[in-house]
């Protein structure tokens, strides 16, 4: 697919996907329809194990196009709007491969959610966090907000649309590292490459099972991640990565 508002570039097993609408990679109803197919092929394509999301020039992203907003007067028009933003998110936490953010400016409103939807949070730091939507008479994100902060922060956050520092996600644990604007990518990208490096087949079961566990009671998410792990070791590289650490190697992963 040829992308318009977004890069998609490959480092060996890892995709490297780069919001690319400036002047702040504000998501248009296009943007999120390319920032759906990017994810969908990604979780398709067998030569893709790990993602990397970031943004081009100084801003992550500064949320939804303020002026891509649904026409009133034609009906559904609003629903349609709805069900893509919803989908945006989606296509990225329901990723069939896991998905770091690497968030090198302001994460604002969509933005923010964009990164609440990845599953390992790296950030530069000029980066600032912030669900300004009360700010332009909107009120959505309290459940981006609830995967990331606290009852306090998310509330003050959600009411006052006051932004937080990447020193204070890092703080609160929310953040894995903060970098320098020029670090974060290659930081991102060789962690992406750590997890390229497993077997494919153990990667695909372990984020449907960080996916669904987050979900479903301790004693039912145990048992379905039991299922996975007998089904796992029947496969051929789960045989090859027992070989390979018995005989001091680095196992060669088929995806079989």
């Amino acid at each position: 697919m040829t992308y318009e508002s977004l890069r998609f570039e490959m480092d060996g097993h890892v995709a490297l996907i780069t919001l690319d609408r400036p002047p702040v990679n504000a998501l248009s109803r296009q943007m999120r329809s390319e920032v759906i197919a990017a994810f969908d092929e990604i979780s398709a394509r067998d030569d893709i194990r790990c993602a990397v999301l970031t943004g081009a020039g100084k801003t992550f992203c500064a949320g939804a196009d303020l002026k891509d907003r649904p026409a009133e007067d034609i009906p559904g028009d609003f629903l349609e709007h709805n069900r893509i933003t919803r989908e945006t998110g989606n296509a990225i936490r329901e990723c069939a491969k896991p998905v770091i953010a690497a968030v090198n400016g302001p994460a604002l409103g969509a933005g923010l959610g964009l990164m609440s939807a990845c599953d390992i949070f790296y950030a530069s730091e000029n980066a600032t966090f912030g669900m300004p939507e009360i700010n332009v008479g909107l009120a959505g994100g309290a459940s981006m907000l609830k995967t990331l902060f606290g009852r306090s922060t998310m509330r003050r956050m959600f009411y006052t649309g006051v932004r937080l520092t990447a020193a204070e996600l890092l703080e609160r644990s929310i953040l894995e590292k903060v970098t320098s604007r020029e670090e974060l990518v290659p930081t991102a990208m060789a962690v992406a490459q750590d997890i390229a490096s497993k077997s494919p087949l153990a990667i695909k079961y372990a984020k449907q099972a960080m996916t669904m566990v987050e979900y479903m009671p301790q004693r039912d998410a145990y048992r379905m991640e039991q299922n996975y792990t007998m089904a796992l070791a029947q496969t051929e590289d789960a045989k090859e990565a027992r070989m390979a650490f018995l005989e001091k190697r680095e196992p060669k992963f088929t995806g079989r």
